[in-house]
């Protein structure tokens, strides 16, 4: 008999900042693969459902599925392990798997600290699960398996990683018929897609080089539009994000890629985000003219030297002329920033807040705090030096300050961070800007942030 999985989505922290729910590509891929196997599968989206530990405990015991698998970033983490709990709890023969960035580097940590958990999936799972589920339905030792760490004679032991996908192309398209796709459009209308794995830089603060490989694997422009068409004609959807690290690192597919929409008359409009480094201002018009309507780009920094010690290969002035091709030619470039990297002063954190007001003044950058996650760099740093201050994985939400430095303290970097925000609303720019100068809503902002402003103010006397 083949084996029911039940692919599980936990819930965020109560008040941590999160984005707005989405079918996962990661769990719709995992789904996607195992329906091409013609295996039973399932999926329960804690956070779009907004399900309470105890609906779950519920749903997963009308379910009864023979096998559980849990993705997690960081911040999900610790909800991640009470569902693995509940359902053995509920379910006690299922077996229970995590997947996700996380886990692949707390892997025998996360075994450690729950004995209710089976397997860790490291990496890319597509292969891994496949297998582990084939096995589980021919009744045969899973152990072995390669891109795992599970108990083995009473031991954790790591498996070989698994070579990573190289033809991204022979995968499914995710099942996000498996979600209830319409409750999505209660938060946006728009649906998500990547195009491509893998990384050839290795920024201190991000991990996708350590999860996916430093090399990057790309989809055809074929099999990305084809995708596109499919979710149009499907859902009736006109807009898409590309949820890419780098999306125009070959910035000849990215033409090719525009050049088939064009061809194939698809009326949308998509984001994307990438570098400021993979960008001409010829490639930008293509994207235009293809739908694209805004670019994100992870600007970091307005310091040169904070710059160079993330390690991000820009320039301030590279990072000033590319977004100002975007705004020529009416599209919206949307930074992002981190502060309080190590090496962050109050100085060079306020000097990043102005840079961003220049190079985008017409929306908030994201001021994010700079957040170790495991499987970082950065991680391995803040570590190392005795910097970190806080353990609990439900506050790496990137609002929360985490480590301090000898630079900059918590309490200095959280008020940094409220500041950014007030001064971006206080500038004279954006008040009398004439497309806000008579909405409604702009003395509002204007006027809450003053009076925050002055509470924050009045916090540091």
């Amino acid at each position: 008999m083949k084996p029911h999985v039940t692919l599980v989505n936990p819930s965020a922290p109560v008040g941590a900042a999160m984005h707005m729910p989405f079918a996962l590509l990661g769990l719709g891929y995992l789904g996607a693969i195992l329906e091409k196997n013609q295996f039973q599968v399932d999926v329960i989206d804690c956070q779009v459902l907004k399900l309470s530990l105890e609906d779950f405990r519920n749903e997963i015991s009308k379910r009864q599925p023979n096998i559980v698998g849990v993705t997690s970033s960081t911040l999900t983490y610790q909800t991640a392990i009470k569902l693995i709990k509940i359902a053995k709890e509920t379910c006690p023969n299922c077996i229970t798997i995590a997947g996700g960035a996380h886990v692949t580097f707390w892997d025998d940590k996360a075994l450690e600290e729950c004995p209710e958990l089976d397997i860790v999936i490291r990496k890319e799972g597509e292969n891994t699960l496949l297998e582990l589920v084939q096995k589980i339905a021919n009744d045969e030792s899973f152990q072995d398996v390669i891109g795992i760490t599970c108990r083995k004679d009473g031991k954790i032991v790591k498996n070989p990683d698994r070579p990573y996908i190289e033809d991204l192309d022979a995968l499914p398209f995710p099942a996000r018929h498996l979600w209830p796709m319409e409750r999505f459009r209660e938060y946006e209308d728009i649906l998500y897609l990547a195009t491509s794995r893998g990384c050839v830089y290795w920024c201190e603060f991000c991990s996708t080089v350590r999860m996916h490989g430093r090399k990057y694997r790309m989809r055809s422009p074929k099999n990305v539009v084809d995708e596109l068409e499919f979710l149009h004609k499907t859902y009736g959807i006109s807009k898409f994000t590309f949820c890419d690290d780098a999306f125009t690192v070959d910035q000849q597919r990215t033409e090719t890629l525009c050049s088939e929409i064009r061809q194939r008359g698809l009326k949308i409009e998509w984001n994307c985000g990438t570098r400021v480094d993979m960008l001409t201002r010829e490639l930008l018009v293509k994207m235009k003219d293809a739908g694209c309507i805004s670019v994100w780009f992870g600007v970091e920094s307005g310091s040169q030297q904070v710059l160079d010690a993330m390690k991000k290969g820009i320039t301030t002035e590279l990072t000033i002329k590319v977004l100002g091709w975007v705004k020529e030619l009416g599209m919206q470039p949307i930074p992002n920033v981190i502060l309080g990297f190590p090496g962050e002063t109050k100085e060079s954190a306020w000097k990043t807040i102005k840079f961003v007001e220049k190079i985008s003044p017409d929306a908030v950058g994201f001021y994010n705090v700079a957040t170790p996650f495991p499987g970082t760099p950065m991680y391995d740093m803040v570590k190392e030096k005795g910097w970190l201050r806080v353990t609990d994985f439900d506050m790496y939400d990137t609002t929360h300050p985490i480590f301090e430095t000898p630079w900059l303290s918590m309490k200095e970097l959280g008020k940094l961070r409220e500041g950014a925000f007030h001064h971006f609303y206080l500038r004279r720019a954006y008040f009398f800007d004439k497309r806000r100068r008579f909405k409604t809503y702009t003395p509002l902002l204007v006027a809450s942030n003053f009076i925050a402003n002055i509470k924050l103010k009045l916090r540091r006397k």
